[in-house]
């Protein structure tokens, strides 16, 4: 009888427990989606002023991005809305796309962050380096690195980047007697990747012909893919959901195979810079290189960078440095075979300054006009990197009038601006002689590989 007295109990005592969870969960959900609600109403208030096409309450404009190409369609909204349009990743978050040269000069003119909804997606891969920082600390790191950039230290550069090219073409002379196709994305990335530990580390990699690179060089495109993927996908906005996620395992073995690679580069760095006798002996030899910087430098409070943080500077150098110049040197060969006329003007203005075999160097690279607009030309069409974002630290109003509360976030779609029929007459063709519009020229520049969207 105790016994029977006892289970009722226990299984009254479940039975509550099971409906005060019940009750807790069905609150929670309502607290949740009320949160939803108001987040999607201020969106909707936000961005009043900015049509964009019918997105769906829930996805967003999830399924039209994930039917097309993702460039086609933007480029198809950009006929269809003047200077701006909502982009909706979900019915929860969404950000002004821009592509108008005068929205996008009252932007660049201000000091805005970084949006940090999507740049904290690339900390666990590459750390909180000049991409990621914002305010007094991006200030203080641009500062200490600026020594490496001064033109004395660039300018005997150009003698390594030509060794390094001349290893990649005596590798595509061997491979075309093949007869076959070759895919060169991966070789234009190892050429870089060389070029950039010879410069930036003061390291002879050999990856080119070793190949001892290649795991280095899969891993960041695979971050780059997943971190394209996680930006589309709203839900895998939310850490828990994509740390448990297959994507998400496979970007945090990605990330770490990268980052083998950059902690075994500081460790040799460091063992090189004690053989060398230290920073005093280091200046008496040459120039320091990017790591040594790193490695030797001190804040205005006399403090050096923490392992941490030299580690974060490693990777965004490593990464920014290498691919997306890679990205911009592949398309360039992709404009250049499908404008063979232009091709063969480039090829008679380089005859003309290097002859039969003179190896190029910093002076020569004034003296290719011709060459010049046809880099140009190919970053307009095929930025590296198409995309930047900010969040607006306050309000903001642009030459038409239309404005945007503080908190907003704002998307500067440079894949766009190059491909606006508003801005460009002929925006799809390739035309080297055409001169950039004056009002805005200076966002022809090199910057994540075309094809991709980095808000």
């Amino acid at each position: 009888m105790g016994t029977g007295l006892g289970s009722a109990w226990l299984l009254g005592d479940l039975s509550s427990l099971l409906k005060t969870s019940l009750l807790l969960g069905l609150v929670l959900l309502l607290l949740k989606g009320s949160q939803l609600y108001w987040r999607r109403q201020r969106l909707l208030r936000t961005f009043q002023s900015f049509p964009s096409p019918p997105a769906h309450w829930f996805y967003g404009h999830l399924l039209e991005f994930q039917n097309k190409e993702e460039l086609k369609v933007t480029i198809s909204w950009v006929q269809k809305f003047p200077s701006a349009f909502t982009r909706w990743f979900s019915g929860f978050m969404a950000l002004l796309q821009v592509y108008d040269p005068d929205y996008m000069k009252v932007l660049l003119g201000r000091s805005d962050p970084k949006a940090n909804e999507i740049y904290r997606f690339l900390v666990p891969w590459i750390g909180e380096g000049l991409l990621i920082l914002n305010g007094p600390v991006w200030f203080q790191h641009r500062r200490l690195l600026t020594p490496a950039f001064h033109y004395d230290i660039l300018k005997p550069y150009v003698a390594l980047m030509a060794d390094s090219v001349r290893v990649m073409l005596n590798k595509w002379e061997k491979l075309s007697n093949q007869g076959s196709s070759l895919e060169v994305f991966e070789h234009v990335s190892l050429m870089t990747l060389d070029t950039l530990m010879k410069c930036a580390f003061s390291h002879q990699s050999n990856c080119q012909i070793e190949r001892n690179a290649d795991d280095y060089i899969r891993a960041v495109r695979e971050q780059g893919n997943l971190m394209f993927e996680r930006v589309r996908y709203s839900l895998y906005h939310n850490d828990l959901i994509y740390w448990f996620s297959p994507q998400g395992y496979q970007s945090r073995q990605s990330a770490r195979w990268a980052h083998e690679y950059t902690d075994k580069v500081i460790r040799k760095r460091k063992q090189h810079l004690h053989e060398e006798g230290g920073l005093e002996a280091v200046l008496k030899k040459r120039h320091l290189d990017f790591v040594d910087i790193l490695l030797c430098a001190k804040t205005e409070n006399g403090d050096t960078l923490s392992d941490k943080e030299v580690r974060a500077e490693v990777d965004t150098f490593m990464f920014e440095g290498h691919d997306t110049t890679a990205s911009g040197i592949s398309w360039l060969f992709y404009s250049m075979a499908m404008n063979p006329e232009h091709q063969q003007k480039c090829r008679e203005e380089l005859r003309g300054i290097l002859g039969d075999g003179t190896s190029i160097s910093w002076e020569h690279l004034s003296q290719m006009p011709y060459t010049t607009m046809c880099i140009k030309e190919s970053l307009r069409l095929y930025p590296p990197v198409p995309v930047i974002s900010r969040r607006l630290s306050k309000p903001l109003t642009f030459p038409d009038g239309r404005s945007l509360p503080a908190g907003a976030m704002v998307s500067l779609n440079i894949y766009a601006l190059h491909h606006n029929p508003s801005v460009w007459p002929e925006p799809e063709r390739t035309l080297p002689s055409a001169t950039p519009t004056p009002s805005f020229p200076f966002l022809l520049v090199p910057g994540i590989a075309s094809g991709s969207s980095l808000p």
